[in-house]
């Protein structure tokens, strides 16, 4: 699922032909860069791919006064077509990316365990001022974003409530982990 293409060919599906730097004051202008993983710098390059695919293409080229030409883009069928299947996928798709430190904490070292308290400590701050600034942020952009985008932001919100009451479980059983991963030192059978 790709959140780049899905807005490229939504907004042109959406607002007909656009050149490039249209395409990003629209991805500026809906502060994409801070509710979604697109990076509007990006923008230019996934164009290029998806007219190379040929779900987008040249509509004209214009040039306004003293700025260079620019190509302007319209949605083709196939694009149409490729759209109707990313907000299908999009709605359908559960994103849950594997974090690593699942893996590291599984595998703690017993004998470091004595560090693990600090560090999951550190974590768990870590995680309550990253869901106090997203909140902070969806505070300030709040007057930017539709009914439906706030939703969006408070998904994030939610997960981060998520993350946060995990790790504070993790940190209330770390003894009885701790105990338990020694026996298992001590008995691999």
């Amino acid at each position: 699922m790709s959140s780049i293409r899905l807005f490229i060919l939504g907004a042109l599906d959406l607002e007909g032909e656009m050149h490039g730097h249209q395409l990003r004051q629209l991805a500026e202008l809906e502060h994409l860069d801070m509710w979604t993983d697109i990076s509007v710098g990006a923008l230019y390059g996934a164009i290029k791919r998806l007219a190379a695919e040929g779900l987008i293409d040249e509509a004209r080229i214009e040039r306004e006064g003293a700025y260079p030409e620019r190509q302007v883009w319209r949605i083709t069928e196939a694009g149409h077509k490729a759209l109707q299947v990313l907000r299908r996928n999009g709605l359908r798709e559960i994103v849950l990316k594997p974090d690593p430190f699942d893996l590291a904490i599984a595998r703690f070292d017993v004998a470091q365990a004595d560090s693990l308290a600090d560090a999951l400590g550190a974590r768990l701050a870590q995680l309550k001022a990253m869901r106090d600034e997203t909140e902070s942020h969806t505070d300030r952009i709040r007057q930017y974003l539709s009914l439906t985008e706030q939703h969006v932001m408070r998904h994030k919100i939610a997960r981060l409530d998520g993350e946060i009451a995990w790790h504070e479980e993790l940190l209330a059983r770390l003894p009885e982990f701790v105990a338990d991963e020694r026996r298992r030192k001590e008995n691999p059978s």
